[in-house]
């Protein structure tokens, strides 16, 4: 679409998929290469260094997160947000920006008195901060379980009755035992 055609406010044609053409999930060699390409775009000498250290942060959480899908549910809108940033969100929020020229992308105010450059690194950190939650979700699913089996374990072997009896390191001296009268 054109400028033009955008003054005009003619709309962009979307282009229908071939007959039978079926959409599939990307695999994890996909999502690896997506996140391996953004790495190479960002390496550019010629991408600002705050373009580039958001990213690649990005690409490290979501590598991080990965393996971990299963645990927030295959079908989740969390699973879909983790492989949708990596083969989509973060690719094309970069490739928008490097397709500008360096000079007007990062001095010219386009949306709010923001430059490309500036809403490029608002969107990143935004990318960064959801994908930070999502990782933490994950994880949070081990964590519980660690906690709820420490909870059983309190239950099956601590002492409630005896508290001398558990196994807790004391946080003061031990009372000596009591004598009775004759010994010594």
């Amino acid at each position: 679409m054109g400028f033009w055609d955008r003054v005009l406010g003619r709309a962009e044609q979307p282009v229908a998929p071939p007959e039978g053409a079926t959409a599939t999930a990307p695999t994890a060699a996909d999502i690896g290469t997506s996140l391996d390409d953004v790495e190479r775009l960002v390496a550019d000498p010629a991408v600002p260094g705050v373009v580039r250290a958001r990213a690649l942060r990005v690409t490290t959480t979501v590598r991080k997160t990965l393996p971990r899908l299963d645990l927030l549910g295959l079908g989740s809108y969390d699973s879909y947000s983790v492989v949708a940033t990596a083969t989509d969100y973060l690719p094309e929020a970069i490739g928008a920006y490097l397709r500008l020229p360096r000079d007007w992308a990062d001095s010219r105010p386009v949306d709010g008195g923001k430059t490309s450059l500036l809403l490029l690194v608002d969107q990143l950190d935004l990318l960064a901060v959801t994908m930070d939650a999502i990782y933490d979700a994950a994880n949070t699913t081990d964590a519980a379980a660690l906690v709820s089996h420490g909870r059983f374990l309190q239950e099956r072997f601590g002492h409630a009755q005896a508290p001398e009896l558990n196994l807790n390191v004391p946080s003061q001296q031990p009372v000596p035992p009591a004598t009775t009268p004759g010994e010594a």
